[in-house]
């Protein structure tokens, strides 16, 4: 019990000097999500990205859409969960968007 508690405040401890030593950049991110429906996995992936950004900033997204990337913006990894319908496909999206 008592090696449960110690190890239990040193993830504790571990976690708050990350915090605070975290950069400044780090203040300035934020996490979104998003849903789409497409007929194709891969639209429905297109779509719940679209919805990102412009719940984000219309403007990166349309900047984004003509192939010109997130300008002032860091669009990291995004993670999808996705099920087929009875036509087409809908998927739920995620990402951590960083204002740079």
């Amino acid at each position: 019990m008592r090696t449960a508690a110690r190890m239990m405040w040193a993830v504790i401890a571990v976690a708050g000097a990350a915090m605070t030593a975290a950069p400044a950049e780090a203040k300035d991110c934020f996490k979104k999500a998003a849903e789409g429906v497409a007929l194709t996995e891969q639209l429905a992936h297109f779509q719940v990205d679209a919805a990102l950004l412009q719940a984000t900033d219309w403007s990166i997204y349309f900047t984004w859409v003509s192939g010109n990337g997130t300008p002032g913006y860091s669009f990291g990894p995004r993670r999808y969960k996705c099920s087929a319908g009875t036509i087409g496909w809908q998927c739920k999206g995620e990402a951590t968007l960083c204002k740079l």
